[in-house]
Order: C-alpha cells, then structure tokens, then sequence
C-alpha cells in the first residue's frame, strides 16, 4: 500500500477517515494486516506527509495507534501523553495537524486498564513515592473521579468497574476540552472539515469501540 499524497488526502472526507480506522482496527484484530513496504513509503514521504487523522492516546506500551490501527508511514499523527488528556501544546499540535496539514478526523483514544488513571485513583499512595511531576500528572483525573464515583464506593484500582467508568469519563472530558480551549478546532468541526471522535481501546482483545 503506498502512503497518502496531497491528492488522495484531499479526496478523504472526515467520515472516510473514521472508516480507514474502523477497517484498520478489524484487521488488526483479524491478523490481517496489509501488506506495506516501509521502506517505499519511507521513499514515498520523504518530500512531505499528508496524514489523514490526528489520534491523541496514552503512553501504554499496549496503544500503540499505528498498529492497533494498521496504518503506515505518513497516514496519522500520533500524540501520546499518559491518560491522553490535553494542555496547551499538544491542542497546538493537533491545530497544526488539522488546519496545517491537512488531517480531517480528531480522535481520543483511551483505553482499559489505563495505569495514569490508576494512579488517580490511588492518589493518596502515590503521592507517598515522592514524584512530584507525577503526582501533578494524575491530579488532572480528580475531577472526572469526582463525576463518576458513588457514594461510599471504594476509591481504588482494584476498583474495575470504577476504573472503566472513569476512562470514558476521561475520554468525553478530553474530547470537550479540545472543543472548549480550540476555537480554531470547534470552528473547524462546527464547518464539517474536520470529526472530533472518542475511542476506547480493549488492552484484553485488541478492539477498539467507538464513542
């Protein structure tokens, strides 16, 4: 399969590329990836890139975008912070995708077991390690913990189905920020140019659902 060039970028609207990732994801799980030169695509984007997508996702060794979504060189940009939330430089990376180069489709991807929302949620044992950068980090989680767990529910890890709903809590949330903090973003989605999507991938069956 060749990488994407300035003309077939052009000719993909925000829906087309949701479907790329959809079909990406059931070869994925089916092992039946494309069949890609590296090397050629390599070649084939060395004068400039036209990806199609913008995925934002955690750092898990387990999420990697371009696999789970069997994509190539040159078809997404791929930004990663663990508990794929957003701050000021990675909104501007995803403006430059989008209003820059070209990308039609915003997605958030998170997924099961996510180990930064673990650590919001054992909070208080963490802060005990004395990493204070980390400790910044997954304070970012209170307030969608907040929203989503019940009264006299245990706050813990252990807590599956407590974690899981805090995930597509984190999912949603992110996905607003970006609208709320992107006015270039929002306009762009508000025009059709561009879909802000969510994603929830499965760490136990390699399937991504779509919120």
């Amino acid at each position: 399969m060749k990488a994407h060039t300035l003309e077939t970028q052009s000719t993909i609207t925000p829906d087309k590329a949701l479907q790329f990732l959809q079909e990406g994801n059931h070869r994925f799980v089916q092992n039946l990836k494309v069949n890609r030169n590296l090397l050629e695509q390599v070649n084939d984007t060395r004068s400039g890139q036209w990806p199609f997508a913008v995925i934002l996702s955690c750092i898990d060794s387990r999420t990697s975008a371009e696999l789970i979504f069997d994509q190539g060189l040159g078809d997404i940009f791929s930004i990663r912070i663990a508990g794929n939330f957003v701050n000021q430089d990675i909104l501007g990376s995803m403006e430059f995708g989008c209003n820059v180069a070209g990308s039609k489709l915003v997605v958030v991807l998170g997924h099961s077991k996510c180990g930064a929302l673990k650590g919001g949620l054992d909070a208080a044992k963490i802060e005990n390690l004395g990493m204070e950068n980390l400790n910044q980090l997954i304070g970012k989680f209170d307030g969608c913990i907040n929203h989503v767990i019940q009264e006299g529910e245990e706050r813990s890890s252990s807590n599956e189905d407590l974690l899981e709903r805090l995930n597509v809590c984190n999912i949603k949330h992110t996905i607003a920020e970006i609208r709320k903090q992107s006015s270039t973003l929002s306009k762009m989605e508000e025009e059709g140019s561009i879909k802000i999507v969510g994603a929830n991938y499965c760490v136990e069956s390699g399937v991504v659902t779509w919120i």
